[in-house]
């Protein structure tokens, strides 16, 4: 798999991560280190070691399903996909007022946004993907995003939350049908 494709990837599942963090940057009276730096490396930290979880799974199941392997990175990727298009849609609370990041709020927040990554870790599996520099890769990419996406809810409003979550569905649902015609031979 190609870095760029891997760098989209990355961009595709860190979206939801983006968009946490633009909502609760919105809510920031002023930005403080500790929630800014922690939803960074939560988020981060998070989608990083999912798709390494991901991947040990699908390496535990490679030898009895690599006929339909691209089925199921196909398959993975729309329906994370689809997931991420339709909780962009999905009403939310956004309204309540911001006072400060608990711990357990972040390991839920970190865990939630980054279940899309643990999926993509089994579709790498399947695609014998290099499977620590693309968690690195996702990792610290979706802890820079995330560290913008509170300076932008922060700054700018929640504007951009539901288009980036949009995109990046649409990303991996591209992404995937891209690994399916490719095995297919169409590309």
């Amino acid at each position: 798999m190609s870095f760029f494709t891997l760098l989209v990837i990355a961009v595709g599942v860190s979206a939801d991560a983006f968009a946490v963090a633009v909502a609760k940057g919105l809510h920031m009276r002023r930005i403080t280190v500790r929630d800014a730096g922690g939803l960074a490396i939560g988020f981060g930290l998070f989608q990083g070691l999912m798709p390494i979880a991901g991947w040990l799974l699908g390496r535990g199941f490679h030898d009895y399903i690599t006929e339909i392997d691209h089925w199921i990175a196909f398959g993975l990727l729309v329906v994370i996909g689809a997931k991420m298009i339709h909780e962009a849609f999905s009403p939310r609370d956004d309204e309540a007022d911001f006072q400060g990041i608990s711990l357990r709020e972040l390991l839920a927040l970190s865990v939630a946004t980054s279940i899309d990554a643990l999926a993509v870790g089994i579709s790498f599996a399947f695609l014998d993907v290099a499977i620590l520099p693309a968690a690195t890769l996702i990792g610290v990419l979706t802890a820079v995003v995330t560290l913008i996406g509170v300076f932008i809810g922060h700054r700018a409003g929640g504007r951009f939350g539901r288009p980036a979550e949009i995109a990046g569905g649409v990303i991996l649902i591209l992404i995937g049908t891209r690994i399916l015609l490719d095995h297919l031979g169409v590309f």
